[in-house]
């Protein structure tokens, strides 16, 4: 549902978030251990490229990402564009003790809650798609619910307004251009230096391969988000472990 469309009252929908048991800790996984934390992504389509897994077993590939070393799971929720739905979170996240991110668009407040209700440990917020404003609310929603927030941005104005308007906890750079849907694999190295320290670094898409999660290990990223590359990879397991760079100490 979207803002607009839903008329449930927010404040059941807290009540219900409020009875649920703590949430994994997506944050925290992302920073246990000495190499970059892959964030290993379920997802059947994407706009651009189409089917890639049309047709995955979410619980299946969630195994096979734990296996290899991934520190946490991403799984589209999004159906119109990407086939995912709240369903394969939930297999996804039966299947294993990974944290779980809801990768979609979150555009209202109910988005927020049916995130934690569907039992995310994260939601996603893109700069790009929302202003000061709702960035602060669903931010603050989140934290209130136990979800930890990935703050998405594309450059080093949009870090700004991230770290401004959000506890700016997550930090993402994600190199695809969301209108062209043209990868820029050099982005997350040159908007690394605008993101503090003390906020964990998550590139996003054009990760191909364990080359360049090394090349952003060392720019400082404390984590990947990879989708196409592990889905399309045929030994997933493997895959991942690939990726697994040694990170700066912090």
């Amino acid at each position: 549902m979207r803002a607009g469309a839903d008329s449930r009252p927010l404040a059941d929908l807290r009540a219900r978030c409020a009875d649920l048991p703590p949430t994994r800790g997506f944050r925290e996984a992302l920073l246990d251990g000495v190499s970059i934390g892959v964030i290993a992504e379920v997802k059947r389509r994407s706009p651009s490229k189409g089917a890639l897994f049309e047709h995955l077993d979410p619980a299946d590939l969630a195994r096979r990402y734990e296996a290899g070393g991934a520190a946490c799971l991403s799984v589209l929720t999004d159906t119109a564009h990407f086939g995912g739905s709240p369903e394969d979170l939930a297999a996804a996240r039966s299947a294993v003790g990974l944290p779980v991110l809801r990768k979609d668009f979150t555009v209202s407040a109910t988005d927020v809650y049916d995130a934690r209700l569907m039992g995310a440990d994260a939601v996603l917020l893109i700069v790009a798609a929302l202003s000061d404003a709702e960035l602060s609310e669903f931010d603050g929603i989140a934290g209130e619910v136990g979800l930890d927030v990935l703050v998405e941005t594309h450059d080093e104005d949009e870090v700004q307004r991230a770290l401004a308007a959000t506890s700016g906890q997550i930090i993402g750079v994600n190199q695809r251009d969301l209108v062209t849907f043209e990868v820029d694999t050099a982005r997350a190295v040159r908007v690394a230096a605008s993101i503090p320290a003390d906020s964990v670094r998550v590139a996003e898409s054009g990760v191909r391969n364990a080359t360049d999660a090394a090349e952003l290990a060392a720019a400082g990223y404390d984590a990947v988000l990879v989708g196409e590359h592990l889905v399309t990879a045929g030994d997933p397991k493997a895959a991942v472990a690939a990726m697994r760079a040694p990170r700066l100490a912090r």
